[in-house]
């Protein structure tokens, strides 16, 4: 099995976050966008990240291919909330099951418990039993579903939110 490299995002990495996100906006409801993006159209989002304070965003390589990345965002833009992350994470399909995700959280976490966050939330669409699973083999516990918030493809799509407290 090949190595997995997680590292802060930099620049050059846009265009491969951008095409796997866009993979997900088109086939599938994990996310809410309903049209994919050009690359600079990504780019004040890619900018919210930075290398050190609560919203940061990392990516995994394997054979020197994007294989995911995950990063914390605000929660709400109110004072405070200002302890409280949102998390985003996409792994490609590619990399079925190669672990990309577990060290992009593990990283993620590491990387937070150094800064003043005390609550990371998740939310993911239902259903979505791999995403649910793998929530909370990382520590995450349910605390509830937003039914019907979501709408695409034609259906109203449900979301399942979790939350880890950090030390």
């Amino acid at each position: 099995m090949d190595e997995i490299v997680v590292r802060h995002a930099q620049d050059r990495d846009l265009d491969a976050i951008t095409a796997l996100y866009n993979h997900f906006v088109e086939e599938t409801a994990v996310t809410f966008d309903i049209g994919s993006f050009a690359v600079e159209a990504r780019r004040p989002w890619f900018e919210q990240f930075k290398t050190s304070g609560p919203h940061q965003l990392f990516v995994a390589e394997i054979a020197g291919r994007l294989a995911g990345y995950a990063g914390t965002m605000s929660h709400r833009k109110k004072a405070a909330y200002a302890t409280t992350v949102e998390t985003t994470i996409y792994v490609d399909p590619a990399f079925p099951r190669a672990g990309a995700g577990r060290a992009l959280y593990e990283r993620l976490f590491e990387a937070m418990a150094s800064e003043d966050v005390h609550s990371v939330l998740a939310g993911t669409t239902l259903p979505n039993p791999a995403s649910v699973a793998f929530h909370m083999a990382l520590g995450f516990t349910v605390i509830g579903t937003f039914h019907a918030v979501g709408r695409k493809f034609g259906r109203f799509h449900d979301v399942l939110w979790l939350e880890k407290h950090l030390p």
